[in-house]
Order: structure tokens, then sequence, then C-alpha cells
């Protein structure tokens, strides 16, 4: 069995440690040159350390592949852009953006002060668009000067908490239900010039999940940050072409596709206000209910 992704140039942002990690390592495995990029920072975005990523690329170049290092901050707009540049002039191309950075400030709404809101936002949401932005236009260009589509692919990371919601994360799921419809919109923008975008959602066990509560050890081993990189490989390689504008759940013993907004039921426009009430309960006993963390219909 060949390489899946033979040939290809691959950027993981958040590529130090946990997920990022595993998809680096997987990509190197299958044939992909790695841009590794990483702060360095601590969960909660603080610090700088490029250690972790340059451990990341000395694993890959001991297995024989081929990686380098970038400390860029992919929330800030000329960092995001060198990142991208980095990757084109040390390999000669850009072929896969992997938008996996990201911090954890939890705190339930009502105490969560401005500083924990913007700064969760700038790193997932910010730091989805702007390394996504400078690449689309890098493909974009590519496509005018061969007269033909690129074979690009933009992988972000939603999350549970984004697309169920999750207590205490309203920063957090914020940002990740944004990146879960960013996700969606690029992949119609995008899909002219052979660009694929799709998301992932992931359950693992990793720095920024693991003091949140506590697991068996089969839980532990099912939230290996490893079950969720095959899927980001394959989205990664050639053969997804016919894949793009979807969130996959993957982790825990799942691979699911999620299933976004639908419309509901309906009844015709209501003039009074005060006739209302009856109606909407109508409504609402019609209606799906909202989901738990996991996915499942709310029961009352």
């Amino acid at each position: 069995m060949g390489q899946l992704c033979a040939g290809r140039v691959a950027i993981v942002t958040g590529g130090g440690r946990g997920l990022g990690r595993e998809y680096a390592v997987m990509l190197a495995e299958q044939g992909a040159k790695v841009v590794v990029n990483d702060l360095g920072s601590t969960a909660a975005g603080e610090g700088a350390d490029l250690s972790p990523a340059q451990q990341v690329v000395e694993e890959i170049k001991r297995a024989g592949g081929d990686a380098i290092v970038n400390g860029n901050d992919v929330s800030d707009w000329a960092g995001a852009k060198a990142l991208i540049d980095d990757a084109i002039n040390t390999f000669g191309r850009l072929d896969v953006l992997i938008n996996n950075a990201g911090i954890l400030r939890d705190r339930m709404m009502v105490s969560m002060t401005e500083a924990e809101w913007d700064a969760v936002i700038k790193v997932h949401l910010k730091g989805t668009f702007a390394p996504s932005h400078h690449a689309a236009q890098y493909w974009r260009q590519e496509t005018k000067k061969r007269g033909a589509p690129v074979s690009a692919r933009l992988i972000n990371t939603s999350s549970a908490s984004g697309l169920f919601g999750n207590v205490g994360q309203s920063n957090y799921g914020a940002a990740k239900a944004g990146i879960a419809a960013f996700t969606i919109i690029s992949a119609m923008e995008l899909r002219q010039y052979g660009i694929t975008v799709n998301a992932i959602a992931p359950r693992a066990q990793t720095r920024m999940t693991e003091g949140l509560r506590e697991r068996t050890e089969d839980e532990i081993r099912r939230r290996n940050p490893r079950w969720v990189a095959p899927i980001v490989v394959w989205l990664a390689s050639e053969e997804s072409s016919d894949v793009t504008g979807r969130v996959f759940e993957a982790g825990d013993g799942i691979l699911k596709v999620a299933e976004g907004w639908h419309a509901g039921p309906g009844i015709e426009p209501v003039e009074d206000p005060n006739v209302l009430g009856p109606k909407v309960a109508e409504l609402m006993r019609k209606a799906r209910p909202n989901a738990d963390i996991w996915g499942r219909d709310i029961v009352s």
C-alpha cells in the first residue's frame, strides 16, 4: 500500500502536542512534508516555548520524514501570512492547512472577563481565519497560473461544545460554532478553485481536556488522540476531493458526520403577540429537543 499523502506539503497549527502532534506524525508517515507550527504556550495561551514543536520535527526526521518548525502566532495577521510563506519558501508549495491551535479559558458566562472572552475568540476564530485566508489566496493564484484547479485542503477544528453546547465554555463554544459555520461557507466559496474545506470535532484526552473530569483507563484509551488522526490525514489526501463542507466527530470510539441546523416545524406568521403562547407551545411539542454534549436528544 502506498503513502496516502506522498509529496504533499502540510501545515499543522498547534502541532507540538496532543492532537496536532498526532496529525503531524501521521502525515509524515504517509509521505507528507510537514510544517509544525506551535507557539508552545500553556493551555491558557500564556508564554512561548518552541521545544515541543522541535521535538515533533526531530521525531519525524528520525523516522526518515521531512519537517520544519514554525513559531508564528496564527492569530496575528502578519504572523499567519509568514506561516504560509514559510511552507512555500521551504518546500516549494502548500497543499494542506490544518487549523488546530487553541486555548481554554473556561468560566461561567456571568463570571467571565472580557480578557477571557477575547483571548479564546482570537486564538480559535481569528487563528482559523487568518491562515486560511492567506492559504486560500495562494491557492487561488496557483489556480490562475496553471489554468486549472488545485487539489488543496483546509481542515479546521470545531468541538462538541460548539455543535451541542457545554457549561462553562460560552467563549470556546461560540468560537467553535463559528468555525463550523466558517467551514461550511468557505467550502461553498472555495470549491471552484479545487479547495475542500472540512472540520473535525475531536473527542480526545489532551492537556486541554485532561483536567475537566476524572476518566477511567478505558475512557482514556478510547480518547487517545491517535484515533482522531486517521480521518484528518485522509481528508488531507487527494482521495477526499469529493468531501467538502462537512464536520466530522472523531475519537472516543466514534467517527460520525455531524448534521447541522435544519428547518423544523412551523406555522403561518402571527400579527398579535397575545395569541402566540399556545402556538409556540405546540411548535415546541413538535420540535426535536436540543442535544446534550454527546449530540443526543435531551429528554426532560
